[in-house]
C-alpha cells in the first residue's frame, strides 16, 4: 500500500470539512478505493500526488461538477473514466458488473465517486452480492462502508431479481 494514502485520506477530509461537505466525506471501504462525493480540483491534484492512478466518475453529464473534472484528470495524468448511473433508476446488475470490470483494470488506487457517495455505494453492494457471490447482509454493509445510504432500497431491489448470466 502506498504510504502517502493515509496523508491522502487526511488532506481530503479536511478539505471536505472546510468546504462545509463533512457529510460527503472520503471513505475507503478497500485499501485500493476512495469513495465519496464530487471531489474538487484540489482534491484532484491531492489524490494524483497522493497516488490514486484512475478516477471513475458516476455523475450523469449534466451534474454540475464546479470545473472541467475530466480536463484536470487529464492534465494529471490520472484515468477519468466515467459510467454515468441516474439514480435509483441506474441501480442495476449491468452496471454492478461494468463498474466491477472498471475496478479490475486499475493495479493502482481508485477514487470512485458521484455527488454524495450513494450512488457508488449502491453500485459497489450490488457488485459484492452479484459478481463476488457475497451474502446480502454482507454486500449492502460493505456499501453502506462506500457510502450507501437512500439508495438502498434500489439495491434490495435489484437482488430480488433474478441473477443474469
Amino acid at each position: 500500500m502506498n504510504p502517502h494514502l493515509p496523508k491522502f485520506l487526511f488532506l481530503l477530509l479536511a478539505c471536505a470539512a472546510a468546504a462545509g461537505a463533512a457529510e460527503h466525506a472520503l471513505k475507503q471501504p478497500r485499501p485500493d478505493l476512495f469513495t465519496g462525493g464530487q471531489p474538487s480540483a484540489q482534491q484532484l491534484r491531492d489524490a494524483a500526488r497522493s497516488g490514486v492512478t484512475t478516477v471513475i466518475d458516476l455523475r450523469m453529464p449534466q451534474e454540475d461538477r464546479g470545473y472541467d473534472e475530466a480536463a484536470v484528470a487529464e492534465q494529471l495524468g490520472l484515468r477519468y473514466v466515467r459510467l454515468p448511473i441516474d439514480g435509483a433508476g441506474g441501480i442495476s446488475e449491468a452496471n454492478a458488473r461494468t463498474l466491477d470490470r472498471l475496478l479490475g483494470q486499475d493495479t493502482g488506487t481508485t477514487l470512485l465517486h458521484c455527488a454524495s457517495g450513494n450512488r457508488a455505494g449502491a453500485l459497489l453492494a450490488l457488485a459484492q452480492a452479484r459478481v463476488h457471490g457475497a451474502p446480502v447482509d454482507a454486500a449492502l454493509q460493505f456499501g453502506r462502508d462506500a457510502g450507501l445510504t437512500s439508495l438502498e432500497p434500489a439495491v434490495r431491489t435489484a437482488l430480488e431479481q433474478p441473477p443474469a448470466h
